[in-house]
C-alpha cells in the first residue's frame, strides 16, 4: 500500500506534463501571431502593388 502512496505522491509532483502544455500553448500562439502578421502584411503589400500598376 505504500508503494501505491508514494507512487501516486510521484505521479502529482511530476511537472513534466505540464510543461508540455506550456510549450504547446507558446506555439499556439506563435502560430496565430504569424499568420496576424503574413495576413495584415500580405494585405499592404496587395495595396501597394494595386498602387503601382494604376500608375503605370
Amino acid at each position: 500500500m505504500q508503494n501505491i502512496i508514494a507512487q501516486a505522491k510521484r505521479f502529482l509532483r511530476d511537472e513534466e506534463g505540464a510543461t508540455m502544455v506550456e510549450y504547446g500553448l507558446m506555439v499556439a500562439l506563435i502560430a496565430i501571431v504569424c499568420i496576424g502578421a503574413v495576413t495584415t502584411i500580405g494585405t499592404n503589400l496587395n495595396l501597394v502593388f494595386s498602387d503601382i500598376a494604376v500608375k503605370l
